[in-house]
């Protein structure tokens, strides 16, 4: 039997990845890194998690060598809700910036869709120009910051494939323009650059909601508990709860940690762990789960856990572990968007070089390489599994359903019965009348 310890793990959040081949050279950075055992990224969550005796401090330097920004991930519900503020501050700002791109990519596309109906009345080109220029420099503009991260850590991502076609579509139409050539491709920057920001708004909503799973479970803990220290009875707060301190729990209090009742006699809601709908009598000698609801009764107990270490963290640390793991799928997606960026490159320039020696027209040459690197940009190859993957873990935890892993996620599509070994009865909590009987005096 292999009794060996698992390696110890940490969380980090990392930002600025946009793609697979992203997640690739993170978890190889991450990887490289010496006593690192393993190391998993997820892009859907932006969560890495890395086990092994490596220091935060030296996790943090490689991710950040790599292109990446990146942080411990937080682990308590102040830390959760601070990321979440962030996280909403964000999503407003994309937002924003969406409905102005839209608004000014809107009159452009108008016309492409009026010349593909056979009128062709076309906006003069200066106002092209003027309309496209905010959604490529201002709308677009986290596409070169990101793109520029990539080239000087000497590696591409989807953001240089967005960033490079659309300024060659923007470039090429000025060109057109200043030498008096009606062809004009400024609706296709402006169309793709609006395009792919609403996928990163789409992705980020899908985040927050997903991760919406996390904070609701963490809520389940109480910020404060009144803690007995020296003979009295303090307020302080729960973080600072140790195992073996007596612990007073109000009516209608939650339990802040796993406990024994020593003192007084309640009921407690724990729905939240056994589903059951209906309260448990507590007395003197019985366990208490932390999170869970008291009833109306006045308990002294001993905690038998940290506030951090109980039973609703072991369920926490459930759920972001089967959304931070990856599902079988995603290997063979990963190895394939690792080079996918590198040979869209190489195809562009080599349809480009072909085209141009082959035939002396470069300005096709260049139409049709811009046409590769804007049909390859959205990369939803490398999003969709993990963003499938978050949310529906997450919408599993809020039904009370825990998830192992991704690859118990990716399983359940073969699960044709599903058999329950538990004492006492399932419910939905909802009884309602199903006959009548009366009795006769």
């Amino acid at each position: 039997m292999d009794t060996t310890a698992p390696a110890p793990a940490a969380d980090l959040s990392v930002q600025g990845m946009t793609c697979a081949g992203c997640v690739a050279r993170v978890e190889h950075a991450l990887g490289a890194v010496p006593g690192v055992v393993s190391a998993s990224v997820n892009l859907a969550n932006r969560r890495a998690r890395v086990a092994g005796t490596a220091p935060i401090a030296a996790l943090l330097a490689a991710v950040e060598a790599a292109g990446y920004r990146a942080a411990p991930a937080p682990k308590d519900w102040a830390g959760e809700a601070a990321e979440a503020s962030a996280a909403a501050a964000l999503l407003r700002r994309d937002l924003r910036e969406f409905v102005v791109a839209g608004a000014l990519t809107l009159p452009l596309l108008a016309q492409m869709t009026a010349s593909l109906a056979g009128f062709h009345d076309i906006l003069p080109g200066w106002l092209q120009a003027a309309l496209a220029a905010p959604v490529q420099f201002w709308a677009g503009r986290r596409f070169y910051a990101a793109a520029w991260r990539a080239l000087k850590a000497r590696h591409g991502n989807m953001d240089l494939l967005v960033a490079l076609g659309t300024t060659a579509a923007f470039a090429f139409s000025l060109y057109q323009l200043a030498t008096g050539i009606p062809h004009l491709y400024f609706e296709a920057s402006a169309v793709v650059v609006t395009l792919v920001l609403l996928g990163r708004l789409l992705e980020a909503r899908a985040r927050r909601s997903a991760a919406s799973s996390i904070r609701s479970l963490m809520k389940l803990r109480p910020e404060t508990a009144l803690i007995e220290r020296d003979g009295k009875v303090e307020e302080l707060r729960a973080e600072l709860l140790r195992a073996g301190d007596i612990v007073t729990v109000k009516p209608g209090m939650r339990f802040p940690a796993d406990g024994s009742v020593i003192e007084g006699e309640s009921a407690a809601d724990e729905s939240l762990l056994t589903g059951e709908s209906l309260p448990v009598a507590k007395r003197p000698g019985d366990d208490v789960i932390g999170g869970s609801l008291n009833g109306d009764g006045l308990i002294r107990l001993r905690a038998t856990s940290a506030a951090h270490q109980g039973t609703l963290a072991h369920i926490i640390a459930l759920v972001e572990s089967a959304q931070a793991s990856k599902a079988p799928i995603e290997k063979l997606v990963d190895r394939v968007s690792a080079v996918f960026v590198p040979a869209v490159l190489v195809l562009a320039l080599g349809v480009f070089l072909g085209w141009t020696i082959g035939t002396g027209d470069w300005q096709t040459g260049l139409i049709n390489a811009v046409s590769i690197l804007v049909v390859a940009c959205p990369c939803a190859l490398g999003l969709a599994t993990p963003t499938a993957i978050i949310v529906g873990t997450g919408i599993a935890a809020r039904q009370g359903v825990l998830l192992r892993d991704a690859a118990a996620l990716e399983l359940a599509k073969d699960v044709s019965v599903v058999v329950f070994d538990k004492t006492g009865t399932l419910t939905e909590g909802r009884p309602h009348v199903i006959d009548v009987v009366t009795k006769d005096r």
